[in-house]
């Protein structure tokens, strides 16, 4: 049998990883994460420090830090010394120590009045979201 010639099926626009590496990369060198923490001080970014500090600490990936409840490193006023999140994608528990400078930004962070009575580690940017949006496609 046969086969016709059908018309090249051509994309509407490129990909979106075009002429970028894909894979996995390479991870962050303590330089790096030098460098991210004092630009992220200079310009009093705390709500990135913060959680650029407790991803560095916890190791979890992006979906179950962005959805950290304040009650997740907060006890009676002051940080915890040590945390437990369930991950998302394993349902299995992580615990993990919160270094003194985690801790610090944390403080200070939790002192801002857009954090004042709010539930999410991360608020998101505008009063009507709770958290962070990872992905709004997940929706």
């Amino acid at each position: 049998m046969q086969t016709p010639n059908l018309p090249a099926i051509r994309a509407l626009r490129p990909a979106r990883n075009k002429g970028r590496i894909v894979g996995q990369k390479r991870p962050l060198t303590p330089k790096h994460v030098w460098a991210i923490r004092v630009r992220l001080e200079l310009a009093e970014n705390y709500r990135d420090l913060a959680l650029f500090n407790l991803a560095i600490d916890s190791k979890l990936r992006g979906c179950n830090l962005v959805k950290m409840k304040v009650v997740d490193v907060m006890a009676s006023g002051q940080i915890k010394a040590r945390a437990s999140v369930l991950q998302s994608k394993t349902q299995k528990p992580v615990r993990f120590e919160i270094s003194e400078g985690t801790r610090a930004s944390l403080a200070r962070w939790m002192r801002e009045p857009l954090m004042v009575g709010s539930e999410y580690l991360g608020p998101g940017r505008f009063h009507e979201r709770p958290t962070l949006d990872v992905d709004p496609l997940t929706r």
